[in-house]
């Protein structure tokens, strides 16, 4: 990623955390003055999401970073360790509001919460969908595996204030339970986002890479002209780079200029068809076709 796509991305994680600064605030007060559970568990998720989106500020801040001689690499990996964090922090606060909302339902709470929770709830809602949909067109765009963590958790927060709405409405009607059991869905939502990040996160930093997505590259460096087959494809994900290994046999009888490039090829043909910007190529004679003849 390039200075302009961190600086770009770090908007992003700026706007997230802007957005959940005035929401949690507003979330907790409404829902203490209006008693609702769903509104307060809701309140207290973006407060977490203050913290988690820091976290992935931090991470931002550390890829960016250039080579040294401890990270020949780059610092790129921080993004993918940003939202290891994150989703720590937002199954810790899931389990939370787990745990509040059964005492809450269990308690048998009567009161039913004030409406004024719902439209602050739909109010938030559309807020985070607003933020989510410049996230994720960013994280797209800028193909960063933190900003992606990120719009993830704006979604989650979106379907998690809808789901306040449900429950707070329907207490309106005579079921004050609902509301404690939205939030139980609320932090079930939580808790389910902070396990796909987690995922994700895990899988890249294990090296783990799509296999659909390999086999589009075989076929394509199985196109270029003199590769006669490919040996061995591996790949992995720097942060938001991907670094390529191809081994490919080539006709044994061609000079070291022409297999250089043929190699030259392959690293501009995957750049320019799927943005791959490392590939590093390794030839290798073709002996059973010369041993054939």
């Amino acid at each position: 990623m390039s200075e302009k796509g961190y600086e770009l991305a770090e908007r992003g994680a700026w706007i997230s955390i802007a957005a959940y600064i005035v929401l949690s605030l507003f979330k907790l007060l409404t829902g203490a003055f209006a008693n609702s559970e769903a509104l307060r568990a809701d309140g207290l998720n973006n407060f977490t999401d203050i913290i988690a989106s820091i976290t992935v500020l931090i991470g931002l801040k550390i890829s960016k970073k250039p080579r040294d001689e401890n990270h020949p690499y780059g610092h790129s990996r921080a993004e993918n360790v940003a939202s290891l964090m994150a989703s720590f922090i937002m199954l810790l606060i899931g389990m939370q509001v787990l745990y509040e909302a059964v005492h809450s339902i269990f308690a048998a709470k009567e009161q039913t919460p004030d409406l004024l929770a719902a439209w602050a709830a739909l109010a938030a809602a559309i807020i985070m969908l607003i933020v989510y949909l410049y996230n994720q067109r960013l994280a797209k765009q800028l193909n960063s595996q933190a900003l992606k963590a990120v719009a993830k958790d704006n979604l989650s927060d979106a379907l998690v204030s809808i789901g306040a709405i449900v429950g707070i409405v329907g207490a309106q009607f005579g079921l004050p339970w609902l509301d404690p059991l939205a939030a139980f869905f609320v932090g079930l939502i939580i808790m389910k986002t902070a396990i796909d990040i987690f995922k994700e996160a895990s899988h890249l930093l294990t090296d783990g890479f799509d296999e659909e997505k390999l086999l589009e590259y075989k076929q394509v460096i199985e196109s270029v002209p003199g590769v006669k087959s490919v040996r061995d494809l591996k790949a992995r994900m720097q942060g938001n780079h991907i670094l390529l290994d191809v081994t490919v046999k080539v006709d044994p009888s061609l000079s070291v200029i022409k297999s250089h490039f043929i190699a030259d090829q392959i690293e501009e043909m995957m750049e320019d068809l799927h943005k791959v910007r490392s590939t590093f190529v390794h030839i290798e004679p073709d002996v059973k076709e010369k041993s054939s003849q």
